[in-house]
């Protein structure tokens, strides 16, 4: 027997109708679990962008004692002629105490800030290094030094956050899972409950010559257009979710949200992964469905 689009399309819009709510149910699932497989996906990329962006304009602040006069002393100018001479460091920038005391009250809260004053704000040299991984090299070599207060680099703030990150994909991921297993069961529940409804009707059509395969695509449609749905409405919500990212970069250039700014190439590979993985559910869901009912040997359901 020959197919033909109008059958496939009459005979998977009935068996979606006839099981809705289970339908509705597979789609919804698929839709919540894709999404967070999104999610997933997108916080690694900016994750990754963000830590591109660290290593290759890595600060190293390194603090001077505060000075109750405010001007630079003898010590700090050794201090950044001893920073400029190293082969790791591209350049250094000095920051007076006034400077460093206006930042304070930018960056710090109110109660804090409050207890500063220009003579107790340390004055600070902060260097751009050609080599990220010699961060720790300049803490080691000046933390200790006479006139230094302290040095700082963001290496371990940027492992901190990756330490998270790593979590929250592993959560995002195995969650993602348990509901794709759900997804699929439904899927596979729905296709066994139409089957089941049309049981006399595809004993019928085995009888008179049907092949498995004319009987078997308008299911494994059926499952591939619950899959597709709930991966077109994890789509939405992934576009949803960079949209946001994306205002929140916008708003403020420093903050973390605009360093894991995403591209809309990333973004692309995204969706057309979630778009994928809701296409394979739903047509292997399907497909495991209705094998055993298609067996050589067996005319009737």
């Amino acid at each position: 027997m020959a197919l033909s689009v109008e059958y496939v399309a009459r005979e998977t819009a009935t068996n979606l109708w006839r099981n809705r709510l289970i339908t509705f149910a597979a789609i919804l699932t698929v839709a919540v679990s894709l999404s967070l497989v999104g999610a997933a996906m997108l916080l690694r990329q900016g994750v990754a962008n963000a830590t591109v962006q660290w290593q290759h304009g890595v600060d190293v602040i390194v603090w001077f004692d505060p000075q109750p006069t405010g001007a630079p002393q003898p010590a700090q100018h050794a201090i950044a002629r001893e920073l400029l001479s190293l082969p790791y460091v591209r350049s250094c920038l000095y920051r007076t105490q006034q400077y460093d005391f206006a930042e304070a009250h930018r960056v710090l809260a109110a109660d804090e800030a409050q207890a500063l004053t220009v003579g107790t704000t340390p004055a600070s040299e902060r260097c751009v290094l050609t080599n990220p991984d010699e961060a720790q090299a300049v803490f080691q070599q000046f933390h200790t030094q006479p006139g230094v207060q302290s040095v700082f680099y963001p290496g371990q703030a940027i492992r901190n956050m990756e330490d998270v990150t790593h979590v929250l994909q592993w959560v995002f991921l195995v969650v993602a899972l348990v509901l794709l297993v759900s997804a699929s069961v439904l899927i596979v529940n729905t296709i066994r409950l139409a089957i089941f409804a049309r049981r006399r009707e595809v004993s019928v059509m085995k009888l008179v010559g049907a092949t498995n395969w004319f009987i078997r695509i308008p299911f494994i449609f059926e499952g591939l257009l619950q899959g597709l749905m709930g991966a077109l409405v994890a789509v939405l919500a992934v576009l949803l979710l960079h949209w946001r990212l994306d205002a929140l970069a916008a708003a403020d250039q420093t903050s973390v949200w605009h360093q894991m700014a995403m591209s809309g190439g990333e973004v692309a590979v995204t969706t057309i992964a979630v778009l994928l993985v809701g296409i394979l559910v739903g047509s292997v869901g399907s497909a495991l469905a209705i094998r055993r009912f298609l067996a050589a040997d067996r005319v009737g359901i």
